[in-house]
């Protein structure tokens, strides 16, 4: 409808304001840098967070990252921990609600992770891109190695031998080595970041060797790995079951009331914002002192066009991409 655009626009600048100071109590409650990630880990985002780091009038030591995301990319983890290495030396991850597969990857880089109740990580079953969608590798896998079971056996069905010769083992070559990626990878980072203070045992007050704590890293991606033992790849791994069944050390921010209701306001806000906006992946970094902009300024933010032809909004302190595919 002509005209429509001058109030949506209002409508959206007070969101974004509202936006911004919920982020800069967040920075004062967790005393550190923030920037929220929210959606699937696909190429683009990493230069995104790049963007979102290097604007940064003056960097703090410690960055926080509120993190959301249903999976993607592990290459692309890859590349954003070296951002955020880069540039800091603590990075912390909070999860108001999930970050499954190469985002629970991602959280594992991290010094330290916050979770509540109602936070999840998920397996760690890695995604590649066909025929333009993102896929769980680890299923493609499982299947095989069934097919490649039962024909060993002499159980392989007709159906299945069709199946069986339909699957390209180039595919089943990349799953595989995406795969061993995110293992190492979780291993690596779980050693260097997140077991980098841990000195003693809990039970016995024993020296922790670097050898304990590759072992420990590699029984949490061991168990993180392991399909079988989760069923699905979207099924949601809850901060006690980490805790209780993979000796994973998580903070609790749902200890302190104040920080709970900061996260999961300011979360609840940004998804509705992402919804006015019709974007499925944001980037959200606080505003640098010298890009301060009145409303009216702010309100006058451009249109454009992606790469998809998908049209996208681009404003001060929110970056989104162009659309992608609904994961699971």
């Amino acid at each position: 409808m002509p005209g429509s655009e001058k109030p949506i626009a209002g409508v959206q600048n007070v969101i974004l304001e509202q936006l911004n100071r919920d982020l800069a109590e967040l920075e004062k409650k967790l005393e550190a840098d923030v920037v929220s990630m929210m959606g699937p880990i696909v190429g683009g985002l990493d230069d995104r967070i790049r963007m979102a780091v290097e604007r940064l009038d003056a960097r703090a030591a410690k960055l926080a990252v509120l993190l959301d995301t249903p999976g993607g990319v592990v290459e692309v983890v890859e590349r954003i921990v070296g951002v955020l290495r880069h540039h800091y030396r603590e990075v912390v991850f909070v999860i108001p609600g999930r970050a499954m597969s190469a985002g629970t990857v991602l959280a594992l880089s991290g010094d330290a992770i916050l979770m509540d109740y109602y936070s999840v990580l998920g397996p760690i079953d890695p995604q590649v891109q066909k025929d333009g969608k993102l896929i769980p590798a680890l299923a493609y896998l499982i299947q095989f190695d069934d097919f490649i079971k039962k024909s060993t056996e002499g159980r392989l069905t007709t159906a299945e031998m069709v199946l069986l010769q339909k699957l390209d083992l180039g595919e089943l070559h990349q799953f595989r080595e995406a795969r061993d990626l995110s293992i190492e990878l979780l291993k690596k980072w779980l050693v260097t970041y997140k077991f980098k203070d841990w000195q003693l045992t809990e039970t016995r007050r024993e020296a922790v060797t670097p050898e304990m704590k590759e072992a420990r890293a590699d029984k949490i991606a061991n168990a993180l790995n392991n399909i079988r033992r989760w069923h699905t790849h979207g099924r949601g791994i809850p901060m006690k079951v980490l805790r209780e069944e993979l000796d994973l050390r998580i903070d609790d921010f749902g200890q302190d009331p104040t920080l709970a209701r900061r996260v999961h306001e300011y979360t609840a806000v940004l998804r509705e914002f992402m919804l006015t906006l019709q974007a499925p992946m944001f980037v959200h970094r606080p505003r640098p002192a010298r890009a301060v902009r009145s409303n009216r300024r702010i309100a006058r933010a451009s249109s454009f066009r992606g790469a998809s032809g998908v049209r996208a909004l681009w404003a001060p302190q929110v970056l989104p991409t162009s659309t992608v595919p609904t994961l699971r």
